[in-house]
């Protein structure tokens, strides 16, 4: 008989639901929905990186992408699924009440941005982020964010919290606790609404909120009260304990699976990030960095705990056992802003076209739509196919990719981005390989980031939009990082490594070692490095780093 898991991947414009054969990985069907409000730029002023989403948003798509990938398979699939697992963006926390519902479901806040989940991408919290950097380095006492990289970030757990808190006494009032968008989904299908009974994601809880057990958990109350006293009262409420992937958080409710067209009673997996369940997905491997490549970026590495030993590794997102592959040390880093420079750059350029049709009268409003969005959906493809041909060291361009702030090394969301050696000559199609080019420049200060701190990086798997779509991206990366870069065959590898971490939750596989193994789809494509281009970015790197020190002294 057929062995079928469901791995869910929430990204940040979609949810993705595939279901795969856990004997042998094959992709039974799969289905991909979009979330309605997000798409219509509700709850969102991108002006104040605010970056909101809304909890209907997440159980309208869940629903659909399930239903189409299960009417898209054979006859009889929903119910020989036997175990869910989670991956979703983070961090995205939300305020929830004493049973667990966001509070943006209640009548109440329906339509309060503060009350919805707050997205990885939120920026809000910056002030917030660095009064706990500064607390963590003066109190007095342990520094909590010493296993965080050093550095707290306005992308995470506790900042974002302290932020709501200031802005919204009606939300800061009504919430009970807060839980994150992987903590959340588990507990709403599973219907445990005693947020104490909760299996808490440790690769939430220790990348993003400071838990960790040398300290018994989550960080004190006697330093959350110096951030905060609300903080300090909103401890009591949280969790000690936290759960790695490959443990059952509870079992799907008659009623979702009646919702879902599941079978009742099936094992849901505890939850965890896309990046993290993205590199299983991907076969991670020892000292290999797994390079999750869309919109933003995040980076993973595992190692045996007893080859990390005590080493803090500075500047990174945290180092947490267990938080990618369970018994090893999951460290991870990323770039604030990857596909969303490019995309920044499409709609730079977009807006003349937008604003020149609107105005014009030679066209009806249907062929100006026709037109906007042909131009649009070809413009990226033009602009590398133009940008191959350029020399590097003869365009004289060179840019910072901050334009969201900085997450690796040393997270920084002040930051921001720079073009320079701009003349009258230069042209789109050289701003926007100066573009990709400080994209690659960002992926490269991350391996000298884990370098520098004694850790080795033996090569380089790369998954997610980008490094299927771009290959002008991605030989740039190979050139600059001087490393081969393999591309993970599979269409969707985070909702594949949620499908695995399902099936050892079911006891389908003894280790996700193994789900790997059996699972697996391998690699598709390998760029290698050109020598003559390493050369050229090895120079234009060391004026990328010394044009950062420069802007970051001044935006500080």
């Amino acid at each position: 008989m057929e062995k079928y898991v469901l791995g869910l991947d929430y990204g940040t414009d979609s949810v993705r639901a595939l279901i795969a054969d856990a004997l042998t990985g094959e992709e039974i069907a799969s289905a991909v929905s979009y979330y309605e409000r997000w798409a219509k730029g509700l709850y969102c002023e991108p002006s104040q990186n605010r970056f909101r989403q809304h909890p209907q948003d997440y159980i309208d798509s869940m629903v659909q992408a399930i239903r189409q990938a299960l009417a898209g398979a054979p006859k009889g699939t929903g119910q020989r699924i036997l175990s869910i697992s989670v991956d979703t963006t983070g961090s995205t926390p939300v305020a929830v009440n004493k049973e667990g519902t966001p509070l943006s479901m209640l009548p109440k806040f329906n339509e309060n941005p503060n009350a919805m989940f707050v997205l990885w991408k939120d920026h809000t919290a910056v002030k917030e982020a660095d009064q706990i950097n500064h607390l963590a380095r003066t109190w007095g006492g342990t520094d909590f964010t010493k296993y965080e990289g050093g550095v707290y970030s306005s992308e995470w757990f506790w900042a974002k919290v302290l932020h709501v808190q200031y802005v919204d006494d009606s939300v800061k009032n009504a919430a009970w606790s807060w839980l994150e968008h992987c903590d959340w989904i588990p507990a709403l299908l599973s219907g445990e609404k005693n947020l104490q009974n909760l299996k808490i994601s440790r690769c939430a809880a220790g990348h993003k909120a400071m838990w960790h057990p040398e300290w018994g958990g989550l960080p004190p109350k006697e330093f959350l009260k110096l951030l905060n006293p609300d903080l300090a009262d909103l401890r009591d409420r949280l969790y000690s304990e936290t759960y790695t992937s490959d443990v059952k958080a509870g079992e799907l409710t008659a009623e979702w699976a009646e919702k879902l067209g599941l079978k009742p009673g099936i094992a849901i997996g505890v939850g965890a990030f896309d990046a993290h369940l993205g590199a299983v997905g991907g076969e991670i491997k020892p000292y290999y960095l797994s390079k999750v490549m869309g919109t933003s970026t995040c980076d993973m590495i595992v190692v045996p705990e007893a080859e990390l030993g005590d080493k803090l590794v500075k500047g990174i997102c945290g180092q947490v056992d267990g938080s990618v592959i369970p018994g090893m040390i999951g460290l991870e880093a990323g770039q604030s802003a990857f596909g969303d420079v490019y995309a920044w750059f499409r709609n730079l350029l977009m807006w003349p076209v937008k604003n020149a049709l609107a105005k014009t009268s030679i066209l009806s409003v249907s062929e100006k739509e026709k037109l906007e969005e042909e131009i649009a959906s070809n413009l990226i493809a033009e602009l590398s196919e133009a940008a191959e041909g350029i020399d590097p060291e003869q365009s004289g361009v060179l840019a910072l990719d901050w334009l969201n702030g900085r997450r690796t090394p040393d997270a920084n969301q002040l930051l921001t981005g720079t073009i320079t050696g701009l003349t009258l000559g230069t042209d789109a199609p050289a701003v926007f390989r100066a573009l990709v080019e400080a994209t690659a420049f960002g992926s490269k200060s991350i391996v000298e980031r884990f370098r520098d701190e004694g850790l080795r990086i033996d090569g380089v798997i790369a998954l997610g939009g980008v490094a299927k779509k771009s290959s002008l991206v991605m030989q740039i990366v190979a050139d600059v990082l001087n490393m081969p870069i393999e591309v993970v065959r599979h269409e969707q590898t985070c909702a594949l490594g949620s499908a695995m971490a399902a099936s050892v939750v079911a006891g389908i596989h003894p280790s996700f070692e193994s789900a790997r193994e059996k699972m697996g789809h391998g690699f598709e494509k390998v760029y290698k490095p050109r020598p003559v281009f390493v050369s050229k970015y090895e120079e234009l790197y060391e004026k990328y780093v010394k044009l950062g020190a420069k802007i970051e002294s001044l935006d500080n």
